[in-house]
């Protein structure tokens, strides 16, 4: 079953949103993560592909050379979408299990690799199968993305992920900040669930430098689900009303705990027209598959706060995109 993909200045992207459209926020009460301590199981034939991963990456380690080291991760059993009773509001519920990098390694690098039936694992479970209902052991990632914007200066903030990231969203265009759900940092005190809220406030400190004593609005606005290369996201919109550029790139001169991560930032002006504009200068080439769709999202939801939440302000939205469309002859 094909997903349909978000579309934005006239390209369409490999992003699917699965739930959300910017109008309203999806509350922290209403998102609940249920966890199973159980490993993901492979395959035979794919957990000999996991097995070599593991063998190469420890040769690398033992020699010097450079290597990537496994940690905890969560497998994404599925992902299940309500409604509240009476008002209507979205109720999310993720389950998930555990796996680790070296499993997300082993179908995030080998979706084109044939298996012994002569499919690719893109072509048995991704194209030939609902892609949001692959099995737990295809979706050992889940990201949270945030799209910030600066309160003072009002100005939305654009990250690019460094060469020095491994993987195929290296060198592009992304949220402002992103994290990977680990459960080293993610699982609560009691081991038995995890805040998507909490992995977004981990996010904007270990990669922007925003702290605790930092107010900050942050709001859930969505969940998507990269098709190029299956991995499930959730969209952050993160309004922090005391900072500016300036503040923050005096912060990142003195040290970031995720420095590395990104090589360039990019603050626009949060208006609809100046971000799309940005979005439509950039080669399509140049973003990752669901940067996009995030920060259209951030835009509706800025349009419908400042019209004192009418949902058809969304539609202002449009308009601008139409404006940027037209006046680059797309």
């Amino acid at each position: 079953m094909p997903r349909d993909r978000f579309t934005v200045v006239g390209r369409e992207t490999a992003c699917h949103i699965y739930e959300g459209d910017g109008v309203r926020p999806i509350l922290e009460d209403e998102v609940r993560v249920k966890y199973r301590p159980t490993r993901v199981q492979f395959p035979e034939e794919i957990g000999g592909w996991r097995h070599a991963i593991e063998e190469e990456q420890q040769r690398n380690e033992a020699l010097g050379l450079p290597h990537r080291w496994n940690n905890d991760r969560f497998a994404v059993e599925r992902v299940v979408v309500t409604r509240t009773h009476l008002d209507e509001q979205p109720v999310v519920t993720v389950s998930l299990q555990d796996a680790d990098y070296y499993d997300f390694l082993t179908t995030s690098l080998n979706l084109q690799r044939r298996q012994k039936n002569g499919l690719t694992l893109r072509q048995q479970y991704l194209e030939g199968e609902d892609p949001a209902h692959a099995p737990a052991w295809m979706n050992c990632s889940f990201g949270v993305n945030v799209a910030v914007e600066t309160g003072k200066d009002g100005c939305m903030l654009f990250s690019r992920r460094s060469a020095h990231v491994a993987g195929p969203n290296s060198s592009r265009w992304n949220s402002s900040a992103n994290e990977g759900l680990a459960r080293q940092h993610d699982l609560t005190e009691d081991g038995r669930t995890v805040s998507l809220y909490a992995v977004a406030r981990r996010a904007l400190y270990e990669e922007l430098a925003v702290h605790d004593t930092d107010r900050v609005e942050l709001e859930l606005l969505g969940f998507g689900l990269d098709l190029e290369n299956h991995q499930w996201a959730g969209f952050f919109r993160a309004v922090l009303p005391d900072l500016d550029e300036r503040t923050l790139r005096l912060r990142w001169t003195r040290g970031v705990t995720d420095k590395w991560e990104h090589d360039r930032f990019e603050f626009v002006p949060a208006d609809p027209e100046s971000v799309l504009g940005f979005l439509a200068d950039e080669p399509p080439e140049r973003w990752t598959p669901c940067a996009p769709a995030l920060f259209y999202l951030a835009l509706v939801r800025g349009a419908v706060q400042r019209a004192d939440e009418n949902p058809a302000a969304r539609f202002d939205v449009e308009t601008a995109e139409q404006r940027v469309m037209e006046a680059r002859g797309l």
